[in-house]
């Protein structure tokens, strides 16, 4: 394996700066997030008042439980991509975790930033997978758990995706078809778990899936995200599912085309391959059209 150039020693590497920024951001997730376990995931903006003081005393262990279990499952995913590019020295920075102070779920996800015109096919593939995967080993067993613990409810104003749907079935054959789980810390962890992966892994642009594809089919990956795209903007048009132009326009100020990277004439490989076209299906397993049901 080739060593980094100077200019990229380790205490110049993008991953070394900026620490006190990752860390406030960090314990700022953190804050939201537990407001949101606290305020029980209402679509309310955070603020300071006798209510939320109320809902402080009698809820803070809700908080506490939802916030160690959805950071956990953010750090699980960043963590993933994070080692993966340390294994093959690309540059790449710690996670910026997005706090927001909607205590919907206390948070947009975290991202990092890498250095990927320095990735071959392989290390741009291996990067982008290891964070789902990573993610998902967390996810399935906290959103499990909170099936197993959960209460039934006939109107959970929080959709199930179809990979949820299918664990309910298994975890809790005792509910009737059109019951759900209601609201508690794990399941709401892991259900903000799969909404974050499930966007990450659209093959478009520089999300996850983006990465994916473009490992797997090189610049022909261009044309499946343009098709993507424009096939959103009409469902939107059509189907009125105006709660996805933000999400739209924002992978359009990203770009649709993913850049390009180092190419170093190795194909991709059978198994990674295989593994790439099945973590194609992520997203479809875990869409969902209209996350919340309020009326």
């Amino acid at each position: 394996m080739e060593p980094l150039p100077p200019r990229f020693t380790p205490e110049r590497a993008p991953a070394r700066r900026g620490v006190r920024l990752h860390l406030l951001l960090y314990l700022a997730t953190a804050a939201t997030t537990f407001a949101a376990g606290v305020a029980g995931w209402e679509p309310v903006v955070l603020g300071i008042d006798d209510e939320l003081a109320r809902q402080f005393a009698a809820q803070w262990q809700r908080g506490l439980v939802y916030m160690i279990a959805v950071m956990g499952v953010l750090t699980a995913h960043e963590a993933g991509h994070f080692v993966a590019a340390a294994v093959h020295r690309i540059p790449a920075t710690l996670p910026f975790f997005i706090p927001v102070p909607v205590l919907l779920t206390g948070t947009l996800g975290a991202v990092i930033g890498m250095e990927g015109s320095r990735a071959s096919r392989r290390q741009l593939f291996d990067i982008a997978i290891a964070g789902p995967i990573a993610g998902l080993v967390v996810i399935l067993p906290v959103l499990a758990a909170g099936m197993i613990v959960g209460t039934p409810t006939d109107s959970s104003p929080f959709a199930t995706p179809p990979v949820a749907a299918w664990m309910q079935s298994i975890l809790r054959p005792d509910l009737h078809a059109s019951q759900s789980i209601a609201p508690n810390p794990l399941f709401m962890a892991g259900w903000v778990g799969l909404l974050v992966t499930g966007l990450n892994m659209i093959p478009v642009s520089q999300l996850d899936g983006g990465h994916v594809s473009y490992a797997l089919f090189g610049r022909r990956a261009h044309w499946l995200a343009r098709g993507i795209l424009l096939a959103a903007i009409a469902a939107i048009v059509v189907l009125g599912r105006y709660n996805w132009i933000a999400m739209v326009v924002i992978v359009a100020l990203m770009g649709t085309d993913h850049p390009p990277i180092r190419d170093d004439g190795r194909p991709l490989g059978l198994g990674r391959t295989l593994l790439g076209l099945f973590s194609l299906l992520i997203p479809i397993v875990t869409f969902m059209p209209e996350p919340l049901l309020f009326e």
